[in-house]
Formats: structure tokens, C-alpha cells, sequence
């Protein structure tokens, strides 16, 4: 059970990590067609679409990744201090 519990752990650091990039990357002026932008477009859409439709822009600013971050480091952290009986 542990080690499916460091699985799903480290799932979600890697999401967290994916968003965070995500979120780097559209500051800059690169090719959003391009291969590296559509690979976290494919793993982070279906955690941001929804929260996208919940929360909405703060002036001409997604806090989506923020939020769906932080949603992420409380699972990871709840993860982490999970002891088996």
C-alpha cells in the first residue's frame, strides 16, 4: 500500500511540476504549436480546464496554475504523512 501511495505521491509532484512549467513558458515568445508546449498542454488540461471554469481571470491574469498548485501540494503533503495502521 505504501508504495502505491509513493506512486500516486510522485504523480503529483511531477503535475506540479508540469503546471509550473506550463506557467513559466507562457511568458515567453515561443512556438506554442510546438511539441514541448503541446506535451503539457496534454497533461495539465485536464486540471486546469475545470478550474478555469470556476475561477475566473483576475484582470488579464490565469490563477489557475496557482490555485491547481496548491490543491497539489496539500494532496502531496497529506501523501507524505500518510502512516499506514
Amino acid at each position: 500500500m505504501t508504495e502505491l501511495i509513493q506512486g500516486v505521491g510522485l504523480l503529483v509532484q511531477l503535475l506540479a511540476f508540469a503546471i509550473f512549467a506550463r506557467a513559466i513558458l507562457t511568458w515567453f515568445p515561443i512556438d506554442r504549436s510546438g511539441p514541448v508546449f503541446q506535451a503539457l498542454n496534454a497533461v495539465t488540461d485536464p486540471i486546469l480546464e475545470p478550474l478555469r471554469r470556476i475561477i475566473p481571470p483576475v484582470g488579464m491574469i490565469d490563477i489557475s496554475p496557482m490555485v491547481a498548485m496548491i490543491v497539489l501540494l496539500i494532496i502531496g503533503s497529506a501523501l507524505s504523512s500518510y502512516q499506514p495502521a
